[in-house]
């Protein structure tokens, strides 16, 4: 029993431990947000700020049009998002319930693109989006999510794990093929949905270079573009650069808190199923 204690009792400590150290950049940052110019500088680092502040906030929204930069950060990252989802759903489905013939050779090539870094496909994306005409405009950031093979990776190991049986009831009762995977699949495939919603809303919504590249009218900026201008142009005014970072963070956050519950089973279901 002591034995049980004392291992319980330095897992929760180190957990405790690791649990503050992650927090201290966090909570420098909310420090930093709510002083003022003058008190960034003090020695020692004053933690608690003596006269906290809410001016780099309203400067944020005064230097840079934060409020539009937040609206085309969450367009552009749900539009991505639920593109991908339907994307990657239904092309799991075709893999892994439709059988058409070389899904298997089709799936490894897929597969194997994943090998190739992000960096070496900038180059002929940006040439197919500039013949296309859409630089500077939100389908040129949102068009990539249609291919997204980690998507279709995770969905096709939790797909192959439903009986077909599910399918051949649907089928009995007079479901067609779109109803099958909207009513009998999607459902149970419930918490790898969820899992790649939280990872791509968190990758759509931090991305800095491939809007980067795209976009160059400030009304189209997205969130991260518009904190590397308040770093270009107001580069010593660190509290209001914690206060945009920590406006940035909290959909994030609130997205995460929201679907937590489903995140874990999603990544076992994703990882070990097949």
């Amino acid at each position: 029993m002591n034995h049980k204690f004392w291992r319980a009792f330095r897992f929760y400590l180190i957990s405790c431990l690791l649990a503050v150290i992650v927090m201290v950049p966090f909570l420098w940052m909310l420090s930093t947000s709510l002083k003022s110019k003058g008190a960034l500088m003090e020695i020692p680092i004053r933690w608690i700020p003596e006269n906290p502040t809410m001016d780099a906030y309203r400067k944020v929204f005064s230097k840079f049009p934060f409020l539009r930069a937040i609206f085309n950060s969450f367009f552009i990252t749900t539009s991505y998002t639920l593109i991908t989802i339907l994307s990657a759903s239904m092309a799991a489905f075709a893999f892994t319930k439709i059988r058409f013939p070389g899904a298997d050779g089709l799936l490894k090539l897929y597969l194997a693109s994943m090998m190739i870094p992000t960096q070496v496909t900038l180059i002929p994306l940006f040439v197919i989006m500039n013949k296309l005409g859409l630089i500077n405009t939100y389908p040129s950031v949102i068009l990539p999510s249609l291919f997204r093979v980690f998507g279709i990776f995770m969905l096709v190991q939790q797909m192959r794990s439903i009986p077909n049986d599910f399918m051949e009831a649907a089928r009995i009762d007079g479901a067609g093929m779109f109803r099958i995977f909207r009513v009998v699949i999607l459902p149970l495939c419930g918490s790898s949905i969820a899992t790649l919603t939280i990872t791509t809303f968190m990758e759509s919504w931090n991305d800095y270079l491939w809007p980067l590249l795209m976009l160059t009218d400030k009304n189209k900026m997205t969130l991260t573009l518009a904190l590397n201008n308040l770093n270009g142009q107001y580069g010593t005014e660190y509290n209001v650069l914690m206060a945009g970072s920590l406006i940035s963070m909290l959909p994030i956050i609130i997205v995460y808190a929201c679907a937590q519950k489903n995140f874990k089973q999603g990544v076992m279901a994703g990882g070990i199923k097949g």
